[in-house]
């Protein structure tokens, strides 16, 4: 029986999360700090390793927050996401404290660093607190959803998603997840509508391709189910999407 408990964005929502770099801030660096830090950022995804004993040598020389940033990310292009988490929430709310910038980002960071580490209590918190300083941020709703997926809590991940939609009814990513929502609580019906619609605005959308093709596969629409997944390997070979759509056409010819 094909796996239709999870939801489809899960492997998949992580790819450019840290894109984040305070010295486009505009003058929070000076120009060699800031040349420094994208270099140093720059490192963490091909030498993870070497970046974190780089950056801790910067920050012991001085290099304050960016350096510890760049700790940070180290350890998460380490895999390291449980000694990341708190090191990205320590410095956000050191900036909080110093009235700096970019304390949001910085929660939305660890938040989905804290989901990484699969700690979906404290990834949830720390979003919630990012919330409470803007409500309405439509990119933290949408962070806070995947946690509350994450954690197997539906409802409160479709009330997110549900808010992001009455913000900005044409983000096709939350139609896609909304429907997902839908399906595991249980009314496919509604779920159809929402992946068709968001299908509709970003036809290659992969993830709503993956959710569609569960719920086809649901109602015993076999054929178009797997065309859906073979969408998704022709769009995106060699990706988590793609070994998602792999596993379910797998399955369901392992089950036929």
């Amino acid at each position: 029986m094909l796996n239709s408990g999870g939801f489809p964005w899960q492997k998949t929502l992580f790819i450019g999360l840290f894109a984040f770099v305070l010295s486009d801030a505009g003058d929070a660096l000076s120009r060699d700090e800031g040349k420094e830090y994208k270099a140093c950022i720059k490192l963490t995804k091909r030498e993870p390793e070497f970046a974190f004993e780089s950056a801790l040598s910067w920050r012991d020389q001085g290099g304050g927050i960016p350096a510890r940033h760049c700790a940070a990310l180290a350890l998460v292009g380490m895999k390291k996401y449980h000694l990341a988490a708190p090191r990205l929430e320590a410095i956000a709310e050191e900036m909080r404290k110093a009235g700096m910038e970019f304390v949001v980002p910085m929660l939305s960071q660890a938040a989905n660093t804290w989901l990484l580490a699969e700690n979906y209590s404290r990834a949830n918190a720390v979003a919630s607190a990012a919330l409470e300083l803007e409500p309405d941020n439509i990119d933290i709703l949408m962070d806070r959803s995947h946690i509350l997926a994450g954690a197997k809590n539906y409802q409160e991940a479709f009330n997110d998603l549900d808010l992001v939609l009455r913000l900005d009814p044409t983000r096709f990513e939350a139609l896609a997840y909304r429907a997902a929502a839908w399906r595991q609580l249980g009314n496919n019906e509604r779920a159809m509508e929402d992946v068709d619609l968001a299908l509709s605005l970003q036809p290659n959308f992969l993830d709503a391709l993956i959710e569609r093709g569960i719920l086809f596969r649901l109602d015993g629409n076999i054929e178009d189910a797997k065309k859906d997944w073979m969408k998704v390997l022709e769009l995106s070979p060699n990706t988590p999407a793609a070994d998602t759509a792999q596993k379910n056409i797998e399955k369901l010819e392992f089950k036929n």
